[in-house]
């Protein structure tokens, strides 16, 4: 099984996700939005699976940071183009497997997809 975890290196939740998989001796490849870029298709495949408000994080600060009448207009295609953007708006980590797509890191949950 292939499996692929998105986000960003330094934040703190990929660190958790990215420890447990390791610790599960899991496989994996990580791919970085801030070294390797957002990857568009994926990401509008994301939002078509998942929904936009799961896939953009609307808690984290690049969230508040945006203009009140962006986030109050907020549509998948728009949702697209601000993740293109600012990476960090997406909801991390996203983990892609070949028959599963989840966002956001559950220990549980995980385990039961990978194993």
């Amino acid at each position: 099984m292939a499996i692929t975890i998105y986000g960003i290196k330094n934040c703190d939740t990929m660190k958790k996700a990215r420890a447990w998989l390791d610790q599960q001796g899991v496989d994996y490849r990580f791919h970085d939005y801030r070294q390797d870029g957002v990857p568009e298709p994926a990401l509008r495949q994301w939002i078509a699976d998942l929904g936009w408000d799961t896939v953009i994080n609307r808690r984290g600060t690049t969230w508040r940071k945006l203009d009140p009448e962006v986030r109050e207009n907020m549509d998948a295609d728009a949702a697209a183009e601000q993740a293109l953007a600012n990476p960090s708006l997406i909801k991390r980590p996203i983990l892609e497997t070949d028959d599963h797509l989840r966002a956001g890191f559950n220990a549980d949950e995980w385990k039961t997809l990978i194993q």
